[in-house]
């Protein structure tokens, strides 16, 4: 769920992403996995985006995973194959503090061949480079600070000054969302406004997505699982009994089960 909000915040606001990563807003567009391969390796943290002359290949992590330096390697083989002549800027990014080690790597080995990609740790990153522009806002919180509870309250502040709603509505689900990696619930829920955050695209893409995956799974799982992503989002636990049809008692089971995960 936070790589896909992550990828949210990617595609909508690109210009973010490329003043961040790239140093300059540059002009950038969307790059299907298909226009590469017929058979695209399935990832729902990748982002490729392109300019005349650049592709940026953005993939967010929440955790560690041994198969990125590959798939790092798979997707620069494949868009030289696509664009010889294009340059390409790979970026991975974990959201996560964890004392693994796959973290750090940054590079892929086999025999001789030897291909480079860059990292970015979130933890390890000034405050401050996220709080100029809206998209960057969901993750200040995930930064370097020991108080992540003040920095959320100060992205909650710069949400407020955002002039367009559906933008505001946006960038306060994905913070809400995103700060569930390092506070508890009812600290985000004291700090954003609920209402807010139930009326972003994001929150109607949790529900529509509850309802795909219910004619998929048994009914009880997917109550479930829809049950807990709106409490990572900050719905207040009668309106999640009303939605979901749970009763108060298991809503509140399981952000105590989410709590001490």
């Amino acid at each position: 769920m936070y790589d896909n909000i992550c990828k949210f915040l990617a595609e909508n606001f690109k210009d973010d992403l490329a003043t961040w990563l790239l140093g300059s807003p540059i002009k950038l567009t969307e790059l299907s996995p298909t226009e590469l391969s017929n058979d695209p390796i399935r990832a729902d943290s990748l982002i490729l985006l392109q300019s005349d002359d650049l592709v940026l290949h953005t993939e967010f992590q929440t955790d560690a995973d041994e198969d990125i330096p590959f798939r790092m390697l798979d997707y620069r083989v494949r868009v030289y194959r696509r664009f010889p002549n294009k340059k390409m800027r790979q970026v991975v990014i974990y959201l996560r503090k964890t004392g693994s080690e796959l973290v750090n790597e940054n590079s892929f080995k086999l025999e001789k061949t030897y291909h480079e990609f860059e990292v970015i740790r979130l933890w390890e990153q000034p405050t401050d480079r996220f709080m100029t522009v809206p998209g960057l806002l969901p993750f200040a919180v995930l930064s370097q600070t020991k108080d992540p509870t003040m920095v959320l309250t100060q992205v909650a502040q710069a949400v407020e000054a955002i002039t367009n709603q559906q933008q505001q509505r946006n960038i306060a689900a994905a913070s809400g969302i995103l700060a569930g990696l390092v506070l508890k619930q009812d600290v985000i829920r004291k700090i954003f406004r609920s209402e807010i955050m139930r009326e972003s695209v994001i929150y109607q893409e949790i529900l529509e997505e509850g309802k795909a995956e219910g004619k998929a799974e048994g009914k009880a799982e997917t109550t479930r699982k829809l049950a807990l992503n709106l409490l990572r989002i900050g719905m207040n636990l009668e309106q999640i009994a009303q939605v979901t049809e749970l009763s108060l008692e298991q809503v509140q089971a399981l952000q105590k089960e989410m709590q001490e995960s």
